[in-house]
């Protein structure tokens, strides 16, 4: 069965706390959730209450909103790369095996190609400050027609080409299928194009962002993609709950078993 993350900064809030949204995504049956920002919570009580609960995060974000925050031609990354550490090494003290990295807007000027060869050098840099940790960075392509106008990876290909510029195995695409939906791709094509390079999934439906069933995305099949395209990791739920959450889980859980 594949292992499904609720992302408890939208499920589970009606829990309270992030602690007791932890606990209450064990209730409901899940061995793993997912946050956004790994520098925002308090460490020590979300170590605590993962192992109380046997819950595993699976992934969260350097920071947030997730942009990087160098934007102009030469200006030093270094400040970046700081806290693409801190978030890996906040990653090791909590048990969580992937950080996601963003692509940003890119540096006024340069053609897009040149800002995918100045962002994999960057995340290059990444990988070798944190080499060791056991920690996997994922970049994030996000749809600009909706959500992120202005991101630079909009395109799953154009993350690929990074990721393959980068070329360790500790590095690797975050494939969110609403994201790539919403920029009209063909999951299939994209997927099959990526292939091991896709080390995480999210879902969510399109349009809306709800839960699966909310909008128009053939479900089934999309899950048939995935396994087809050889992704059998975890899928992070990140999408706004229409219904209680508790109740905008059971299709998924459904189609996932």
């Amino acid at each position: 069965m594949t292992q499904l993350a609720p992302n408890i900064e939208l499920l589970f809030t009606e829990a309270g706390e992030l602690p007791d949204r932890v606990r209450a995504a064990a209730a409901a049956g899940f061995d793993a959730v997912e946050i956004w920002s790994i520098l925002g919570p308090d460490l020590p009580s979300l170590k605590a209450v993962l192992a109380e609960t046997g819950v595993t995060l699976t992934a969260a974000l350097a920071e947030y909103p997730p942009a990087t925050s160098f934007t102009w031609p030469d200006s030093d990354p270094s400040g970046y790369l700081e806290r693409v550490e801190r978030a890996v090494e906040a990653a090791v003290t909590v048990g969580c095996p992937r950080i996601v990295v963003a692509g940003g807007v890119g540096f006024p000027g340069r053609s897009r190609a040149a800002n995918l060869d100045l962002l994999a050098e960057v995340f290059t840099q990444a990988v070798a400050r944190v080499a060791g940790s056991g920690v996997t960075l994922v970049v994030e392509p996000v749809n600009t027609r909706v959500n992120h106008p202005g991101a630079l990876l909009d395109r799953t290909a154009d993350a690929v080409q990074v990721a393959r510029a980068v070329d360790d195995d500790s590095f690797g695409v975050l494939y969110d299928l609403y994201h790539s939906v919403t920029e009209g791709e063909d999951p299939a094509a994209v997927l099959a194009d990526a292939g091991a390079l896709v080390k995480y999934v999210q879902i969510a439906d399109v349009p809306g962002r709800g839960e699966p069933g909310t909008g128009a995305i053939d479900w089934a099949s999309s899950f048939a993609t995935l396994r087809a395209a050889g992704y059998d990791g975890p899928i992070g739920l990140e999408y706004y709950p229409t219904v209680g959450s508790a109740e905008s889980v059971k299709p998924v859980v459904a189609l996932a078993s």
